[in-house]
């Protein structure tokens, strides 16, 4: 079989078409298709994600991805990606959200030096913290977490990184929904979740941190 003739940007916008959603701008498609590369490239040396396939990454990482930046809510000037890990969501916000200042938080120090080089390589209006979340001093916009290990106790810590008022937006399954909102602690008015597109039980859950 020889190369695919059809770009990987031609490719994310019809998995985007397919499920409902805008296609990118031509700046943001490349953007986009420089993520690929890079992550295509370290994902040969280290192990920043076990889908190691480019339709495989398109499918399941960029359009929830995508979904999610386009679901949060207007307003938001700050938001940290608790655990970005390979950069999801908070690289793809900030591709598509140029307006908000993401701060990538990865405590595993190969990944933190991708990420790096992903906000470098890719001009973002974001910044790395190379340690775990809970040692950062500031609270943020909003929140957002998906596929970390221990997800409630990660939720649990995020919790406390919302300012008041501010948004908490886990990524996560309808059948651990419950226990999401329940380590977020009282202090959370939840909303009604939103249906993330690559499989029928991912959800975006929003909840706004109640003032106090």
């Amino acid at each position: 079989m020889g190369e695919r003739s059809e770009s990987a940007g031609a490719r994310l916008n019809a998995l985007l078409a397919s499920a409902g959603l805008p296609s990118l701008t031509s700046a943001q498609t490349l953007g986009f298709e420089s993520y690929l590369a890079l992550l295509m490239r370290w994902n040969a040396r280290i192990n920043l994600t076990a889908i190691r396939d480019e339709d495989g990454i398109l499918v399941r990482h960029f359009v929830e991805s995508i979904a999610c930046a386009r679901a949060l809510p207007a307003g938001i000037a700050t938001l940290l990606d608790f655990g970005s890990g390979a950069g999801f969501p908070g690289i793809p916000i900030a591709l598509c959200r140029p307006e908000i200042a993401v701060t990538l938080a990865e405590s595993q120090g190969k990944k933190a030096a991708f990420l790096q080089e992903a906000v470098r390589l890719l001009g973002l209006q974001a910044r790395v913290h190379a340690g775990r979340a809970e040692t950062l001093s500031q609270q943020f916009d909003c929140v957002t977490l998906r596929a970390v290990d221990r997800m409630t106790e990660a939720v649990h810590t995020a919790a406390n990184l919302v300012v008041p008022g501010g948004c908490l937006a886990p990524m996560t399954t309808s059948t651990e929904l419950a226990s999401v909102q329940a380590a977020a602690g009282p202090g959370f008015t939840w909303q009604s979740c939103i249906r993330l597109p690559g499989g029928s039980d991912r959800v975006l859950a929003l909840a706004r941190r109640t003032l106090q």
